[in-house]
């Protein structure tokens, strides 16, 4: 019911839509946010102060969406997960947490295909630039059998190149720099350096003085 409700709401006026959500899903969507026309359907969707969807987006099988203050999802991505509730896979991992979110004045631009079995976290003034990115939580553990996932992470001032893969347990830090086409499958801590490869490994590092890493507002014009 829910679903036919969902895809019904998607060619009303967005005053009307943004109250069904609210009134019959239980979201939390400010006045100033808005979804194109996407079928975005997690259990809890939570979008603050001139948050953005765009369109031809899909969201489904997340606990959790939550885009804090002027962050944004572009058109055309593939967000999926796979529910906490669901007994059949994942039974070994109690804590696990199928979400994403997306800090503010942060940005994930178009046809990017994102998996949030487990927790995706992004942090504020970050782009997923580019086109066909794949950040993706899950995998086969083939010495136990069964699949399995792990959280992601990427810090604050970052910047994530086209057409990279990023895979569970992995961390890009605060102010740096993932090349376009790279393979990220580590944890790193460093700050200011910028990683690229395959996989990818620390390049080189970047000036603290660089303006994207001191942004006010999200949108790079």
């Amino acid at each position: 019911m829910k679903v036919l409700l969902l895809c019904v709401s998607t060619f009303l006026p967005w005053s009307i839509r943004r109250f069904i959500l609210q009134r019959f899903f239980g979201y939390q969507i400010h006045p100033t946010s808005r979804i194109g026309f996407a079928y975005v359907l997690p259990k809890m969707l939570i979008m603050e102060a001139c948050s953005r969807i765009g369109h031809l987006t899909v969201c489904k099988g997340l606990d959790l969406l939550h885009l804090k203050q002027y962050s944004a999802i572009g058109r055309g991505n593939w967000i999926s997960g796979f529910p906490s509730n669901l007994s059949s896979h994942f039974v070994h991992q109690k804590d696990r947490k199928p979400q994403l979110l997306v800090g503010e004045h942060s940005a994930i631009t178009h046809r990017h295909i994102i998996d949030c079995t487990d927790s995706v976290i992004i942090g504020k003034f970050s782009t997923i630039a580019g086109y066909w990115s794949q950040i993706l939580t899950h995998s086969i553990d083939l010495e136990k059998s069964r699949q399995s996932s792990s959280p992601i992470e990427i810090g604050n001032y970052c910047f994530v190149g086209t057409n990279s893969v990023i895979l569970g347990g992995s961390l890009l830090p605060d102010c740096s720099v993932l090349g376009a086409k790279s393979l990220l499958n580590k944890h790193f801590l460093d700050n200011y350096h910028l990683y690229a490869g395959v996989p990818a490994r620390p390049i080189k590092k970047l000036p603290p003085n660089l303006l994207y890493f001191h942004r006010k507002e999200g949108f790079v014009k």
